[in-house]
């Protein structure tokens, strides 16, 4: 319950090193938060310390294991655990006697909040909101200036991690904008602090260290590429968000062709850390690049769309939309998910590559609203297709967008399975699914209705079922008495039911682009779903 008292419980030292690791290698490589080694050093110390943990790393330990919870497993088993660990913090931060907290520590702990929100499902509708007070915070502490410009007797740790945060906080406003639809809240002429230095962290802890060349991967690689793209995102946000703005096509297609230079430049330099005989980029990291540069080329185009499917002069944004939906689709579920799929086994496989599949399936906010916009899209198109073409066959139609759409219902259901405690998500799949198939067989108008609503009931029941199998687990494990995390966490049937996802990232340009959803279910049973 509200507000949770800070414990010292922690699960066993061997979940916790998994725990770490599943952080370290996924989140941590896209928002540099935390300087390795320092953090490795003190989590260690904190094993085998007989006195009193220290509360501010205890609570940042928290966060990191609340946040590598999101991809231990299929299930997200210690999601309990996670949001716990999540309200424990947000508790400790509300506290009154924070101005003395103001250090990169303080910074460090708020990120990490940030994500874990979104990632546990902790009001990750609100997290846009938070993100501008961190903000303001960082610019009160001066981290929008560059470390060249304050008293030089900062370290070189110092001064890299302060570029880091701000680098840090300034992508999480950009992504965060373009999930909730709000402004941005950033500009470039409000900062001068430059980007993080191409660093491996142990080269932090020497005295005068040199970055290393530009063609040689770190771990900080990834996001100095996500930064040379930065001006063009931050431009697509705020023509998108920005109430001023005119938002005409033809700045549309200028910004989808610069957002195309600068990503080929980075695609180029990926590819020459994959060739190299040094470290190379995980499979993560270059799936989560390919995810957030297609996700800005998809929201550029997204308001065009409606209008491309009845004027030509817009096709080049239909194009975009669908084969940018299908990449990200690919990203997050490879080919080899399907082929697991295909098996009819549906658990993801312990393998690393899998690790961003975890994320969309067993996280909340933006990753699990992505691939959900994009399978919603392929779905579209792919109506719209059969729509235009009167004579057109199941042989002539895009098995990758059916195979998409199949996929798209088994995640739907181990959304539910990880802990998601709405069925909207698998209702809206299967219905939309069961409308392309019910073309595709060339069902009678007559029988049309009938069919979807045979399918909009076995949906609800499959995914209530689900709902009731889990309800019924989590009051087993809560009977039993001395489980410190299933006593002191929230319960999340307190909480609202509601889709988590804002309604605008499915405006795809004012074109009823919901409403084909229910086209054949009577109008009273549409209204009751």
């Amino acid at each position: 319950m509200w507000p949770a008292k800070i414990s010292t419980y922690l699960p066993p030292k061997a979940v916790a090193d998994e725990l770490v690791d599943c952080y370290l290698r996924t989140t941590e490589t896209v928002y540099r938060i935390l300087h390795i080694p320092t953090f490795k050093r003190d989590y260690e110390a904190h094993w085998v310390s007989q006195g009193e943990p220290s509360t501010p790393f205890l609570v940042q330990l928290k966060l990191v294991l609340a946040i590598g919870a999101a991809t231990y497993d299929d299930t997200f088993s210690l999601r309990a655990s996670a949001m716990q660990w999540v309200y424990e913090a947000m508790t400790w931060l509300s506290e009154p006697w924070f101005k003395h907290r103001l250090n990169i520590q303080y910074i460090q702990t708020n990120l990490l909040v940030l994500i874990a929100r979104e990632l546990v499902d902790v009001g990750p509708d609100l997290v846009w909101i938070s993100t501008g007070t961190l903000l303001r915070t960082a610019i009160y502490m001066g981290l929008h200036k560059d470390p060249k410009r304050l008293p030089p007797n900062m370290t070189p740790l110092i001064i890299e991690m302060r570029r880091r945060l701000w680098n840090t906080l300034i992508e999480l406003c950009l992504q965060l904008s373009l999930t909730s639809g709000g402004p941005s809240m950033i500009a470039l002429d409000m900062f001068d602090t430059e980007p993080p230095g191409n660093f491996d962290d142990e080269q932090l802890m020497t005295e005068d260290p040199v970055p290393r060349p530009e063609d040689s991967f770190t771990q900080t690689s990834l996001v100095i590429c996500l930064r040379k793209t930065f001006p063009t995102r931050l431009a697509i946000a705020k023509f998108l968000n920005d109430h001023s703005s005119q938002a005409t096509y033809e700045e549309a297609l200028r910004l989808d062709a610069e957002l195309r230079r600068s990503y080929k430049i980075v695609l180029r330099t990926l590819q020459t850390y994959r060739t190299s005989a040094g470290p190379q980029p995980s499979q993560f990291e270059m799936d989560i690049m390919s995810v957030v540069m297609n996700r800005h080329f998809l929201s550029l185009h997204i308001p065009f769309y409606a209008l491309s499917l009845q004027e030509a002069a817009y096709a080049f944004s239909r194009k975009v939309v669908v084969e940018t939906s299908l990449k990200i689709w690919r990203a997050i579920y490879p080919p080899s998910y399907n082929e697991v799929i295909q098996t009819g086994n549906d658990t993801i496989s312990a393998d690393h590559r899998y690790d961003l599949t975890r994320l969309a399936i067993c996280g909340s906010g933006t990753f699990r609203i992505i691939p959900l916009q994009a399978s919603t899209l392929i779905a579209t198109e792919l109506r719209a297709q059969l729509q235009e073409e009167d004579t057109l066959g199941p042989g002539l139609v895009r098995q990758d967008f059916l195979s998409v759409m199949q996929e798209a219902k088994i995640s739907a259901l181990q959304c539910i399975r990880a802990g998601e405690t709405s069925i909207k998500g698998y209702f809206l799949i299967s219905v939309i699914t069961a409308q392309i198939e019910a073309l595709l067989k060339g069902t009678t108008k007559e029988e049309f209705p009938p069919f979807l609503l045979k399918v909009a009931e076995e949906a609800e029941e499959t995914g209530l079922a689900i709902l009731e199998e889990m309800v019924a687990q989590q009051q087993a494990e809560g009977s039993g008495e001395g489980s410190e995390q299933t006593q002191s966490t929230p319960s999340r049937n307190q909480e609202d039911w509601d889709f988590p996802m804002s309604d605008f990232l499915f405006d795809f340009g004012n074109a009823e682009s919901a409403d084909w959803v229910f086209e054949g279910i009577p109008p009273q049973e549409s209204l009751l779903l």
